[in-house]
């Protein structure tokens, strides 16, 4: 999944790109080094960051966004990143197929209808806004069992959504809606427990996709203030999530990436065969 970022406030400035050349090139590139699925963003949902613009902002970047991108991709999987549901009528209307909510439907109360509607698929990510003490996996189980069961509720049917743990937005502070406030450990100690038990989310029954791109945590491990320079560490982080359980990959790398899920997938492969003939 390659992230495509119409947003000046995102953390990573050099992600964001502007102008109708600039996005359909990176969009041909993103296609062209293997990306399934293009997701397109129009305002930040940094939990760190207050980056939240009006819906007629965000509305509108969408909207010409996906002008371009259809321009260089024709038939192109396009998922919006959103959590309004205004949002995302506008870009189901003109081509996307997918909504990645990260405050996995619990935002705007219209989002699930919208998603039901128009046949969408949802990327529904784990998000909780009770401050709780409670340990990292336990606490994602009950927020995207929560998720699954609104979804449920209004008609959406499983097999057309995908879970996201929410690596990056359980901290102890935060600003703006996707933040998830807990008081179990240090942030950056969250997000490496989730890493390292992926595969306990997989009783929830559907596909995960992790969003690991240049993230905070790799950066307080290593000293790393820049996400300009977590790129190593991006994809130290994707093999392991692979190996670990992840269906997709959401990131700003594409070909970079591909090159560490594919080692990652060969090195599964061969764990699961050996396992199988022992």
């Amino acid at each position: 999944m390659s992230a495509i970022n119409v947003s000046p406030e995102s953390f990573y400035k050099g992600s964001f790109v502007k102008g109708h050349r600039n996005i359909a090139a990176q969009v041909r590139t993103a296609i062209e080094q293997g990306a399934d699925l293009i997701d397109v963003g129009g305002m930040s949902t940094s939990p760190y960051l207050a980056g939240e613009v009006s819906e007629e902002v965000e509305g509108e970047r969408i909207r010409e966004a996906l002008r371009s991108i259809f321009e260089a991709g024709k038939g192109t999987t396009v998922s919006v990143d959103t959590m309004r549901s205004s949002v995302a009528e506008i870009a189901l209307r003109d081509g996307a197929s997918v909504v990645n909510d990260v405050s996995g439907l619990k935002h705007d109360p219209a989002m699930a209808k919208v998603i039901r509607d128009r046949g969408a698929s949802l990327l529904a990510m784990a998000h909780s806004s009770n401050n709780s003490a409670a340990r990292p996996i336990p606490r994602i189980l009950a927020a995207l069992k929560e998720t699954i069961a609104i979804a449920d509720r209004r008609g959406i049917e499983r097999r057309s959504i995908v879970l996201d743990p929410g690596i990056g937005f359980f901290r102890e502070k935060g600003l703006g809606p996707a933040y998830s406030p807990q008081r179990a450990m240090p942030w950056y100690a969250w997000d490496i427990e989730v890493l390292a038990n992926l595969e306990k989310l997989e009783t929830l029954g559907r596909p995960l996709c992790v969003g690991l791109s240049r993230k905070s945590f790799m950066g307080e491990v290593l000293g790393l203030d820049k996400p300009e320079d977590r790129l190593p560490a991006s994809l130290a982080a994707t093999a392991i999530a692979v190996v670990n359980g992840a269906c997709i990959i959401r990131t700003h790398d594409v070909k970079e990436t591909l090159h560490a899920v594919r080692i990652a997938e060969a090195l599964k492969r061969r764990s699961h065969g050996r396992t199988s003939t022992s």
